[in-house]
């Protein structure tokens, strides 16, 4: 299981003292890209890194739970639940740092680009094999 610790900053929360609805899919995006970092999928040393990948997000969901209230770490525990051939699904929980709080759930379609025509381009074999370890296992 992936877990990121993900940092909330005061300048995120509403005028109620609660992470502004819209960050939550910031925190997912800043848990994902750091674990493709790590993996040495870097864009902002050398573009060639990427590897052939160049995603847009086709659809966003969030379910909110619990409100986070105020500044703090919190993780966003993340997997792929399906990866198409030119697409994948993300699911995602928001959780407290001690992981008893599901604060909001979700999924995040993205779509692999050509980036000179914009049209679906089918994922290398190595971005293929880079993100098996996030694959769920159906339950049987």
């Amino acid at each position: 299981m992936i877990y990121e610790p993900v940092y909330v900053h005061f300048d995120e929360l509403d005028a109620m003292g609660l992470l502004h609805n819209s960050r939550y899919a910031l925190l997912v995006e800043r848990a994902i890209g750091t674990y493709w970092q790590r993996l040495g999928w870097v864009t902002d040393k050398d573009p060639s890194a990427l590897k052939g990948v160049f995603m847009a997000v086709r659809e966003f969901k969030v379910t909110y739970h619990v409100p986070i209230a105020g500044p703090g770490e919190v993780a966003v525990h993340f997997w792929m639940d399906h990866m198409g051939r030119t697409s994948g699904v993300y699911g995602f929980r928001v959780v407290s740092a001690d992981r008893a709080v599901v604060h909001a759930e979700g999924y995040r379609v993205n779509v692999n680009l050509d980036p000179a025509t914009l049209r679906p381009k089918p994922f290398s074999d190595e971005l293929r094999s880079a993100a098996e370890p996030l694959l769920r296992t159906p339950v049987a």
